[in-house]
């Protein structure tokens, strides 16, 4: 039995805070599990060389883990971002953007900062879920001041980790079920259960397509439950 008697399907608590930081609008805490994340929106009047004059907007993603988010310190990154962060902040800018479209809000980029606080597994997967919240409540107070004509909204989407052990799938990994797994795989997907992108690997075992298979399965159910919290936060029903 996995801690707190989880089921193989069975997500880790999810707590989303919305305008966590009173300073700071659309600023975003998530808890998964061990696994806290603060996040934070900001919008900035330009974009990248190759989409100047397009008209169109652009969202990119920042990541850090801070250096006491572990049982051992890690050394802050400063000058330079390890492949592992400068990888996942792609993960999560690629998976962002499909989630708004950025044709509506003019020439403008949208930062997405995400900082791990506590990291026991997940925390990449965290992000993109947590981020989703920060940029609709971004948008929706563009919207509010009538900076943008409406929510670019394509579609609701979030992210999990699903993995391998011992011949058996299991969700929403935490820290010791991730290190321990022969199969490692994060998956990012729409409410309808339509895939935005997957990064998994064979970590001690290979896996077969009927195994692929029933990880995206389990996934979809378990992205449906995090919809519902985000939808819950945003107050949208």
């Amino acid at each position: 039995m996995r801690k707190g008697q989880r089921k193989r399907d069975d997500l880790r608590p999810v707590k989303i805070e919305l305008n966590y930081l009173n300073l700071i609008p659309a600023s975003t805490l998530i808890k998964q599990g061990g696994t806290m994340v603060v996040i934070n929106a900001t919008v900035i009047n330009s974009v990248p060389n190759f989409l100047q004059g397009s008209g169109q907007g652009w969202l990119t993603a920042e990541y850090a883990m801070l250096p006491r988010c572990t049982p051992s310190r890690i050394n802050r990154e400063r000058k330079f971002v390890s492949g592992r962060t400068y990888e996942i902040q792609r993960f999560i800018g690629r998976s962002l953007r499909q989630a708004f479209d950025l044709t509506k809000i003019g020439e403008k980029t949208i930062l997405v900062d995400c900082d791990v606080i506590q990291a026991y597994g997940g925390t990449r997967t965290a992000s993109i879920t947590g981020s989703f919240v920060s940029v609709y409540e971004l948008l929706r107070q563009m919207y509010l001041m009538n900076e943008i004509e409406k929510i670019p909204l394509k579609n609701w989407l979030a992210a999990l980790s699903v993995g391998i052990i011992n011949g058996e799938i299991y969700l929403d990994l935490d820290y010791e079920e991730d290190s321990s797994a022969d199969v490692d795989v994060n998956l990012v997907m729409d409410e309808n259960g339509k895939i935005v992108e997957i990064q998994g690997t064979g970590e001690r075992a290979l896996f077969s397509l009927d195994e692929l298979h029933e990880m995206i399965n389990l996934t979809a159910g378990g992205i449906k439950e995090l919809i519902n919290v985000q939808k819950s936060v945003l107050n949208i029903g």
